[in-house]
């Protein structure tokens, strides 16, 4: 199993998952013609594209789903809440609706979603298992859970949201009811629950960490090293996606 990027921020978020057989978009925050590109800078084309998963309707995640779907007919999973919340109805596309709580298959992927507290309709993530390889993406998480993080126990590799250091966020240009929304228990991950949550989890397997969601106006790639240094038991296993070109491929085995 391998996984990679397309970008990742408040400007939008993507991610390829993909094995011998089978690759599965996460999320879609692009237009068309940007996603084409950052694929096309991973030697992929829409075309190889299995499915498009939807974490929840935000539109640093949903805006391209549905044009790129319809455009390259890629099957799109998603929860019903998640749907409902569009509130229209979109012709040409092909919608399959998950139970959060069930997982399913694509191709020779196990995908299990997770719901999670998000200010959302229904949001879930994921973690997938090929081949003896397991790979979990969480972001857009308001505070973690003992049943989050029995999910991701145990990955050999994960993408985790850092999205803000507490500090910067209080000090920082957001109004007020965004500062809550932001740090609030349906809004996203800070620096320092990122590291309680790894001190949580079982990383015997673990190999890799992607950081993303990185907020570019309350948060640095600095602060997220010093604040998770102590929580992680493997040494130097962290990459970073950005905002403009994610990250490059990376390769997990057992």
């Amino acid at each position: 199993m391998r996984f990679a990027s397309l970008g990742s921020g408040s400007k939008g978020n993507s991610t390829l998952i993909e094995t011998q057989d089978t690759c599965v978009m996460v999320d879609c925050g692009f237009g068309v013609r940007d996603v084409c590109r950052r694929l096309l800078a991973l030697d992929k084309t829409p075309e190889d594209l299995s499915a498009i998963l939807v974490t929840h309707e935000h539109s640093d995640h949903w805006k391209g789903v549905v044009p790129l779907a319809r455009k390259f007919s890629i099957p799109i999973f998603l929860t019903a809440g998640c749907l409902k919340s569009r509130d229209r109805v979109y012709e040409g596309v092909n919608f399959n609706i998950i139970d959060s709580h069930i997982p399913f298959t694509i191709g020779d992927i196990q995908v299990t979603p997770v719901p999670v507290p998000h200010d959302a309709r229904e949001p879930v993530q994921y973690v997938f298992d090929a081949h003896g390889i397991k790979f979990g993406i969480l972001t857009d998480i308001g505070h973690s859970t003992p049943f989050v993080e029995g999910q991701y126990s145990n990955c050999h590799g994960l993408l985790l949201e850092a999205n803000y250091d507490q500090e910067m966020l209080d000090s920082g240009p957001y109004p007020s009811f965004l500062k809550e929304r932001v740090g609030g228990n349906f809004g996203h991950l800070s620096n320092d629950q990122l590291s309680a949550f790894l001190l949580k989890i079982d990383q015997r397997n673990l190999k890799v960490i992607l950081i993303g969601h990185v907020s570019e106006k309350n948060n640095h790639i600095d602060k997220v090293k010093l604040a998770i240094a102590d929580s992680l038991l493997a040494r130097d296993p962290l990459e970073y996606a950005s905002q403009e070109t994610g990250s490059p491929w990376i390769e997990l085995n057992g």
